[in-house]
């Protein structure tokens, strides 16, 4: 008898009781039972998924005071201002 948890996925301590791979290849498996409708209907859930995560991380960068300026500081700067690493610091 084949289970599934259908409890939400907590980024933190999920990770802890079922890796990564683990879960794929419950969903490959899953993906097998599927009709090419809901192939379609999952697919789009994925990239909305996909969609939100990648905003999620967009809106913590865009929270972290003046990086934008400094983004743009650095784009603006020439590559003849630039320093080599190695030239500053030969520790590394």
């Amino acid at each position: 008898m084949n289970t599934i948890d259908s409890s939400p996925v907590d980024d933190g301590s999920s990770a802890d009781l079922v890796s990564v791979t683990e879960l794929q290849n419950q969903v490959n498996d899953l993906l097998k039972q599927l009709s090419p409708e809901r192939l379609r209907v999952l697919a789009d859930f994925a990239a909305y998924l996909a969609n939100a995560e990648s905003e999620i991380a967009t809106q913590e960068l865009l929270a972290i005071p003046g990086l934008l300026e400094r983004v743009k500081q650095n784009q603006a700067t020439s590559k003849a201002q630039y320093a080599n690493w190695r030239t500053l610091r030969s520790d590394v």
